[in-house]
């Protein structure tokens, strides 16, 4: 019995012990509790922001400039200056005159075409990457021969991207 009665004693001087312990005020407990929630908000916020700005790019290409040149008599050569101004990569797939397309074999020269109506652009034909910021030259070249254009007609020169999305510039040939 002597041993039960220690014992009981040592019992309630431990628990004597554990309720003297102080715990963290209030005040502290909901300063971190409030910091916590913050930080896990940020995060989340900074997580969302990443996973909507995946899904909300576009293209935007912009003509910011189209002009045309005679090459003596056989043709014209029209400059388009274009730059990407949206946020996605734009890929310039086809190439229309006047509404019409361009043939397969029009595409991705580098000089003149031959033939006297024949009509070529330096887009290729697999299609031009137009990344992000960047900008790029199109040429097109028209054959004197081509349609019934004369020096003074104005021609629409539209480009189209694999995004679905036209780009359209009026040019006169001189």
């Amino acid at each position: 019995m002597g041993r039960l009665v220690r014992r009981i004693k040592e019992v309630r001087i431990e628990v004597r012990k554990i309720r003297s312990r102080k715990a963290v005020s209030p005040v502290i407990a909901t300063v971190i509790l409030v910091a916590v929630a913050i930080t896990v908000a940020v995060a989340v916020a900074y997580w969302m922001g990443g996973i909507a700005s995946q899904y909300t790019k576009f293209e935007k290409v912009e003509v910011q400039s189209g002009w045309s040149v005679l090459q003596s008599g056989t043709g014209w050569t029209v400059t388009l200056e274009l730059k990407n101004t949206g946020s996605a990569t734009a890929t310039l797939t086809r190439v229309f005159l006047n509404e019409v397309p361009l043939n397969s074999t029009g595409y991705g020269l580098s000089t003149f075409p031959a033939g006297s109506d024949m009509v070529g652009t330096s887009i290729a034909s697999t299609g031009t990457p137009l990344t992000s910021g960047n900008s790029t030259t199109a040429y097109v070249w028209i054959n004197t021969g081509y349609g019934t254009l004369s020096s003074g007609t104005t021609v629409n020169i539209k480009i189209h991207s694999a995004g679905g999305m036209d780009y359209i510039k009026l040019v006169e040939l001189v």
